[in-house]
């Protein structure tokens, strides 16, 4: 009997051992901790010696991730964040080792012209979606996307904002098709050549995210600098692939668009409607893993909707995690006056603390596994 009971106090204490960091890293957040890990915010430096509120953020837990850029879009000059690899490198160490949460570090990698490591910072691009898709030479093609990951790694990246899986509905699409970051008007063929995308970065320990939900492809026009119609266009094929990735359980994180559907939602643009996000992607297709906003800065929200009404309209929609880029337009107070406007949401009864800790229960999750 004695034995008997030494063997369950050995058991329980070292299953104890191995939840241990999972309690420490979850229990006693309070609701603006909470709040921030929610928030993925872009800044300018090159180390976090020049941001020191971000420095003192990160070590309160105020901040879920950051996203990092190589060119400045107000300034118009490279190396907002991205100098060369060695500086990159100690920057992210700086990221990762003052953050007492694991910390997302994003970065929109697809291959082609949207690829913040580049040539200008000592580091290859890889191949574009549009030459992956046409491309007969899949060694070629599968190193290229190898070649990728085994940058984010190396430079301690662990989340790529990619691979694109809208369609190349429009050949005149002005941001996805004349940009190549479409593979194939073919969701079967989008659908296997993301999957690669995807296995060579979990093969690195890298999370991908699918976007931009519920398909750009058709678009005319660009949400970064407006409203964007895509209802007399769109058609369901364009949530093949993510519907199929869904399913093969290859969809670390989904990125909704800020392109308006009335076929879907007659009201909000997809980013802000419950009828896109939570009805459809989450309770229609089955998606339970974390969703995250295209930039809340963007012109088609921000030309239409108040700062506090994208706040609250993005979180009720079902966005697990908002990315203000702070690119488009810069503000130095960005994450404190988001996290004051949301408590403010809360304080009002619009949103709830239960809602904000559904979307922490899954960020704590996949955190628990982030490298």
């Amino acid at each position: 009997m004695i034995l008997t009971n030494c063997k369950f106090l050995l058991i329980f204490f070292f299953t104890l051992a191995l939840i241990l960091p999972e309690v420490s890293q979850c229990k006693g957040l309070n609701i603006e901790e909470k709040i921030g890990q929610m928030l993925i915010i872009g800044f300018r430096g090159h180390s976090l010696d020049v941001v020191p509120d971000l420095k003192d953020d990160l070590t309160k837990n105020r901040v879920g991730g950051v996203i990092l850029f190589d060119y400045d879009m107000l300034s118009k000059r490279r190396g907002r964040n991205i100098v060369n690899p060695q500086q990159l490198n100690a920057l992210i160490s700086q990221l990762k080792d003052v953050s007492k949460i694991p910390l997302f570090i994003m970065i929109d990698q697809e291959g082609g012209q949207v690829a913040r490591l580049n040539e200008h910072n000592g580091f290859e691009r890889g191949l574009s979606a549009a030459t992956i898709g046409k491309s007969e030479n899949r060694l070629k093609t599968s190193l290229s996307i190898t070649k990728i990951a085994e940058q984010l790694y190396q430079s301690g990246i662990n989340v790529n904002l990619a691979p694109v899986v809208d369609l190349c509905v429009n050949p005149d699409n002005p941001v996805i098709n004349k940009l190549e970051r479409c593979y194939s008007k073919d969701p079967e063929q989008t659908t296997q050549m993301a999957s690669i995308f995807i296995d060579a970065h979990k093969n690195k320990n890298i999370l991908t995210v699918l976007k931009h939900f519920p398909g750009h492809g058709s678009s005319d026009g660009d949400t970064h600098e407006g409203y964007v119609d895509i209802s007399s266009n769109w058609s369901a094929v364009e949530l093949v692939p993510f519907q199929k990735l869904i399913n093969m359980n290859k969809a670390d994180m989904i990125m909704v668009a800020h392109v308006f559907n009335s076929q879907i939602d007659p009201i909000f643009p997809a980013s802000l409607s419950i009828d896109t996000i939570t009805n459809l992607l989450i309770h229609k297709m089955g998606y339970q893993g974390l969703i995250i906003s295209d930039d809340l800065q963007m012109a088609a929200l921000t030309d239409h909707f108040s700062e506090k009404d994208i706040l609250y309209r993005a979180i009720m929609a079902g966005n697990d995690l908002l990315i203000y880029g702070n690119n488009l337009e810069y503000k130095s107070d960005l994450l404190n006056r988001k996290i004051k406007l949301i408590k403010e949401l809360i304080h009002e009864g619009k949103i709830s603390e239960a809602r904000i800790d559904a979307s922490w229960k899954k960020i704590r999750q996949v955190k628990n596994n982030l490298h």
